[in-house]
């Protein structure tokens, strides 16, 4: 890069993103911007330097380290979701009907990259919430922050219970289609409706609405992270010891196998199988450590 070049570059995150068309924050200015070259690495989240080539529009020289990436990726396919965060918010709720596997895939895809996690369980106005109920405070017993709030019924108390989790914070809202992100963006991010526009306007959307990541700051600090609804949270992208790590209840039991490369499935004087014989590890959460061993080997 040239010390011409180089001088009169600013540095800027990404807001949003379609196609090889990108939307920077200057601090507070939004200028449309495309990566020089043909390479497809920037994610939203990212602190990127560039410069501008007119009034709304700039080019990417380069993408600033990252702290971390939260991603899913099955066999033919990787989607990242943001960098540069400090927590994922997963939300679920009773209706429609949600998968607790959804959940526990996203949290251990959090803890593969390093990143803090809340447990949402959103519309406790609904009724059968005795499952959700059971589900979220099994989760609480894992370690994780956990938290139950009706953004739609009682906006005022779930915005007072959310503000200081999310406070000087980077949050990415993730969870099925249905589960109320919107909702919980428009109830924290005042005019979400409104930036949503403006993004699409710098993309030159029109009647399209992008598939990724879209940030916006919160009041007082802090940003929230948006990301369309999905269903499939493919984990391919951990490996063996990665899930292993993203079971904590795993852990008083590490040791305690006959042998020290006991993978939990089949071998003899397994800790972790004895452990979910007695019932002191869930028999549904084992299974589910099965399955991710199984997607691996296929």
């Amino acid at each position: 890069m040239s010390d011409a070049r180089a001088e009169t570059e600013s540095t800027a995150r990404v807001v949003a993103g379609f196609g090889r068309h990108h939307l920077i924050d200057d601090d507070g200015t939004l200028l449309t911007a495309v990566r020089r070259g043909k390479r497809g690495d920037v994610i939203v989240g990212d602190l990127v330097r560039y410069a501008r080539t007119s009034a709304e529009q700039a080019v990417i020289d380069a993408v600033l380290p990252r702290r971390n990436l939260l991603y899913r990726a099955d066999r033919n396919r990787t989607k990242e979701m943001a960098a540069n965060v400090d927590q994922v918010a997963i939300v679920f709720a009773t209706q429609p009907a949600f998968s607790i596997r959804f959940v526990w895939r996203a949290l251990a895809a959090a803890h593969a990259a390093a990143i803090d996690s809340l447990v949402i369980l959103n519309k406790t106005d609904l009724p059968d919430l005795d499952a959700a109920r059971g589900r979220l405070e099994q989760v609480r017993s894992l370690g994780y922050r956990t938290l139950t709030i009706s953004a739609r019924r009682d906006p005022d108390a779930a915005r007072a219970a959310l503000l200081p989790l999310l406070a000087l914070r980077a949050t990415l809202l993730i969870g099925q289609s249905g589960m109320g992100k919107s909702t919980l963006l428009n109830l924290l991010v005042p005019g979400a409706d409104a930036l949503t526009r403006e993004f699409s306007r710098h993309l030159n959307l029109g009647k399209q609405t992008t598939t990724s990541s879209r940030w916006f700051a919160l009041p007082g600090g802090g940003a929230l992270i948006d990301s369309p609804g999905f269903r499939a949270f493919g984990l391919s992208h951990l490996d063996e010891a990665a899930i292993v790590a993203s079971f904590p209840e795993f852990a008083p039991h590490f040791g305690r196998c006959r042998f020290l490369d006991c993978r939990h499935l089949t071998e003899p004087d397994c800790a972790i199988r004895a452990a979910v014989d007695a019932g002191g590890i869930d028999a549904q959460r084992y299974d589910f450590y099965r399955q991710l061993l199984a997607e691996r080997a296929q």
